[in-house]
């Protein structure tokens, strides 16, 4: 499989199926590999398109240290190393701030970008106040009860144990993705870009909240919001039925959207 040149360091992606580009982007304890259940139900329609952040899975992990404002560089690689220029990006958790700054980095290269469980590092007062309250809440739990509902945990332990595993390839850690965050992108900066953002949401999602997710997609106007019943905040990993027919479908209205436009 091909790798990325990101301003010097080697990126891992791997490219599956045909038709109109999703890309993936993980989060903290997340790689490329974390998407299988997406690359098998959506290969046939769509070219899917996986890839590791620098310090995560197979990509380059030999620097002392790693800085998340490189993240979307890594991105901006793959697009450029495919030659997308359609692409829909589609973040997970913190992996959407990257996503997100890639595509404003590259509206040319990226349609519209999907904020899963995540507001995307957007700069506005109002939403960092609501997600660091729901953050407050967040802590208080085991982080595995932050990622996966406690029935699924029970009734799927093999696959829980396999979710907790999946984070033991990757050198990065969770601290060197925090300052993604820092000087992240104004409502008006998004607007402008036309990217097309859409906001998607699990219910039961014990990280960010559905009335914060809400909240930041009544304040951008032209946004998409998708809240799926019942999923937590890895809903790529526990419901990924629900997640892939959503991930589908805005694929599908975003492209007929530019179309139309």
């Amino acid at each position: 499989m091909p790798y990325a040149d990101s301003d010097g360091t080697s990126i891992y992606y791997e490219r599956h199926g045909s038709g109109p580009a999703i890309l993936f982007v993980h989060g903290s304890g997340g790689h490329h590999a974390a998407w299988w259940q997406q690359v098998a139900a959506l290969r046939d329609e769509f070219t899917v398109v996986t890839v590791d952040l620098r310090g995560f899975g197979k990509s380059d992990s030999s620097m002392s240290e790693f800085d998340g404002q490189d993240f979307p560089g890594d991105v901006v690689a793959v697009l450029e190393a495919e030659d997308l220029t359609d692409a829909m990006l589609v973040g997970q958790s913190i992996g959407s701030v990257a996503a997100l700054r890639a595509g404003l980095l590259h509206p040319d290269r990226v349609s519209s970008v999907v904020l899963g469980h995540s507001l995307g590092g957007i700069s506005h007062p109002e939403l960092k106040e609501l997600a660091a309250a729901d953050r407050a809440e967040a802590v208080k739990l085991p982080v595995i009860d932050r990622l996966l509902t406690k029935e699924f945990q029970t009734g799927r332990a093999d696959l829980t144990f396999l979710f907790q595993q999946m984070g033991t390839f990757n050198v990065a850690r969770m601290q060197d993705l925090r300052n993604l965050d820092t000087n992240g992108p104004s409502l008006d900066e998004i607007r402008s870009s036309r990217v097309k953002v859409a906001f998607l949401a699990g219910e039961k999602d014990a990280v960010l909240s559905v009335k914060t997710v809400t909240r930041a997609h009544e304040l951008l106007p032209g946004s998409h919001l998708e809240i799926v019943p019942g999923a937590p905040h890895s809903m790529y990993w526990e419901t990924p039925e629900a997640y892939n027919a959503a991930v589908a479908r805005l694929r599908r209205t975003l492209t007929a959207t530019k179309e139309a436009a």
